[in-house]
């Protein structure tokens, strides 16, 4: 059995928590949190210890899976704890990778452990198809859609805005180019012509909702850029219809082969979420497989999705995957 910390107990880590139940050659250990370990309940009743208590357990787990976030706990914890673990995490901010990555794997060959960070679905699974695409097709052209999804960080950032109550905000793809791109036409898209944004907002009580409005759509790096619709509806409307955290989105690649670029071809992936941080947790899960596999042959360092073989994935064995899949 390959034994497994989780470190932070937010969605993502809950998440982690309901995947590891569904494998059979994995098995949870420990939560680990910054939070009193009494006051975290775990579903599944594993126990809780505090973070402090990690390097104490270096014994007693193979992958410890970092469940913080990328702006203030990743950056230090997968580092941090790679002195002591095989680590793996989503660390999701994509202009700061290569630091991370050089961080994290500074630490792992130090302490002679293997580190993988950015695993998710972007980065992540459609950075696997990005390099996949770009591989097999190279005279052609990416395409990226997100949505519909709700943005957790761009509903905290209307959050913020003095007189809002509560919000989530969809990220959804224009469908107009989406068929655009379907059809091969190769558009040169925008950031507003990729994606709107709807925002739904519960307002505080004598709020002005016209100055609430103007700030969110004027908000420079969120909505300034794109076509932005805010909705103010009640908190019991926005609880009943907006509770959710779905997600998903497009990977494309076009191009052309042929000694002319006479044929043309489209490779599509598509995710459809109903849980965001609960498919992500998956691919975290599948990941921390193939990280354990590859340290015990020896690796160490830093590793990204690129760089694991996908038989490291899966449970079973290359025999049965020959024999069911090939």
């Amino acid at each position: 059995m390959i034994r497994i910390g989780i470190a932070g107990y937010g969605n993502l880590g809950r998440g982690v928590e309901s995947a590891l139940s569904h494998t059979e050659d994995m098995e949870l250990v420990g939560v680990f949190t910054r939070r009193s370990p009494d006051s975290v309940k775990t579903k599944t009743g594993v126990p809780v210890y505090s973070m402090e208590q990690a390097k104490n357990m270096t014994d007693k787990i193979d992958v410890m899976i970092l469940c913080g976030g990328s702006a203030n706990d990743l950056p230090k914890q997968t580092a941090e704890l790679a002195q002591y673990f095989n680590v793996i995490d989503s660390f999701d901010t994509h202009a700061k990778i290569p630091e991370h990555f050089a961080d994290v794997d500074a630490a792992c060959k130090k302490s002679g452990h293997l580190g993988m960070i950015s695993v998710g679905w972007d980065p992540g699974m459609f950075s696997l198809n990005r390099l996949y695409g770009q591989a097999i097709l190279p005279n052609g052209k990416d395409y990226t859609f997100w949505g519909k999804g709700v943005s957790q960080g761009h509903s905290d950032a209307i959050r913020r805005i003095p007189g809002v109550q509560d919000a989530r905000q969809y990220t959804i793809p224009v469908e107009s180019a989406l068929e655009s791109v379907r059809r091969g036409e190769n558009p040169e898209l925008t950031t507003r012509e990729k994606h709107t944004r709807e925002c739904f907002v519960v307002a505080k009580e004598g709020a002005d909702k016209a100055a609430i409005e103007e700030a969110i759509v004027t908000m420079p790096n969120y909505f300034s850029d794109y076509d932005t619709t805010v909705h103010f509806i009640s908190q019991e409307e926005l609880d009943r219809d907006h509770s959710g955290i779905p997600h998903g989105g497009m990977v494309f690649r076009t191009g052309v082969t042929g000694l002319n670029g006479e044929n043309k071809h489209i490779i599509e992936y598509k995710l459809t979420l109903d849980s965001n941080p609960e498919f992500t947790s998956s691919v975290l899960v599948a990941f921390a497989r193939a990280a354990y596999r590859m340290h015990s042959e020896g690796q160490v360092g830093c590793k990204t999705v690129f760089d694991v073989a996908p038989a490291y994935l899966h449970p079973e064995s290359g025999e049965a995957l020959r024999a069911k899949l090939l």
